[in-house]
């Protein structure tokens, strides 16, 4: 990863963008890798596709998805403290003590999830973080004061937290690995792509998705949009090693073994197959994962749009999922652009993908 690549990563990290205000995130990316593709196409919901060359019948796509979790206001007290709602999958459990910015007209403003001392809780039915339970204190002593900050009911909230590394260097922690990491990697395959001058003989359309958290809809969208032939996703699961997973119902994943394999009902199994054969002439380790009846990634609505499309999910190993401490290692980040990359060398416009 060179340093101009890293500092995007960073840059593109800190910034919040949480689940329909994912505008100044998709800026961002679009700023970083229009060099290397020949044009965008965006939609209404914010989702952006740059692609390279766009006149080509056969469409390939590779795609991540843009938004965060995060938290909308949902009641405001008289003495001016601020319960909250999810928006996306956010946990009540990491929120207590959390410092958050609150996306007003006005700007951002700053606040915490405030919690009882230990010396006053309940000893006997300790009071857990629950929805009902946590609660917002911006520093107002009133309605009237949160209302004069331009805090109403719907706006956005976010963690304050920022990336940092472990271990030398060998791990990057941070909020919203899921998925601004996948949308990191995505523009580094397009950057490979045109500083190693390949041509390919297909369109490529590298799509960033909003609105995943919420039900894959920015994915829903965009395919409608598209129609690709071949779609390869990319998003975070789930390391397995860290204590409460359960192998026998989680798998056995693991942080610095290499990308993340996905077999399920919508993943496409002729195109796995040119995966995984990618990796091992490339000498990518790789890992296995196998989801039920959904992959619960973009993948599902890639591969079930219009006719169909022939979908894969190449995941990327996390820990502490939708917390503000996931973590990932930059080992398997550079191995999941990798085995991208050549996955795409590998593809010919006009394969065909049907069993039959």
């Amino acid at each position: 990863m060179n340093a101009k690549s890293k500092d995007f990563l960073l840059k593109y990290l800190i910034n919040p963008a949480p689940v329909n205000q994912e505008v100044s995130g998709q800026k961002l990316w679009l700023e970083y890798i229009k060099p290397f593709t020949d044009t965008y196409i965006s939609d209404v919901h914010g989702s952006v596709a740059a692609v390279i060359n766009p006149e080509a019948e056969y469409k390939v796509v590779i795609e991540a998805h843009a938004d965060e979790i995060a938290w909308s206001v949902l009641y405001i007290t008289d003495e001016g403290l601020i319960y909250v709602q999810r928006n996306g999958g956010s946990d009540p459990a990491i929120a207590p003590s959390k410092r958050v910015y609150i996306h007003t007209e006005k700007g951002m403003i700053p606040a915490v999830f405030g919690w009882p001392a230990i010396h006053v809780r309940d000893k006997a039915n300790d009071n857990k973080p629950e929805l009902n339970t946590i609660f917002l204190d911006c520093g107002a002593a009133s309605k009237q004061e949160v209302h004069d900050m331009g805090i109403h009911v719907g706006c956005l909230i976010t963690f304050q937290d920022e990336p940092i590394e472990l271990n030398g260097g060998r791990c990057l922690v941070g909020r919203a690995l899921d998925n601004r990491i996948g949308g990191f990697m995505i523009a580094e395959v397009a950057r490979k792509l045109y500083e190693n001058k390949n041509k390919l003989d297909y369109g490529l359309y590298i799509v960033n998705a909003v609105k995943e958290e919420v039900g894959l809809r920015g994915a829903e969208m965009m395919a409608a949009r598209i129609q690709p032939d071949v779609a390869i996703i990319t998003d975070v699961t789930h390391d397995t090693t860290t204590p409460m997973y359960d192998k026998t119902k989680n798998g056995d994943l693991r942080c610095g073994n290499g990308p993340v394999i996905v077999h399920a009902p919508s993943v496409h199994n002729k195109l796995i197959k040119i995966i995984t054969e990618t990796a091992e002439k490339n000498k990518i380790p790789f890992q296995r994962a196998s989801a039920g009846r959904a992959s619960g990634t973009d993948t599902d609505a890639f591969s079930y749009s219009g006719v169909g499309t022939a979908a894969a999910l190449i995941s990327l190993p996390l820990r502490y999922m939708h917390t503000t401490v996931e973590t990932v290692h930059y080992g398997d980040v550079e191995k999941v652009i990798d085995l991208i990359y050549h996955t795409l060398i590998e593809l010919k416009a006009g394969t065909s993908f049907n069993y039959i």
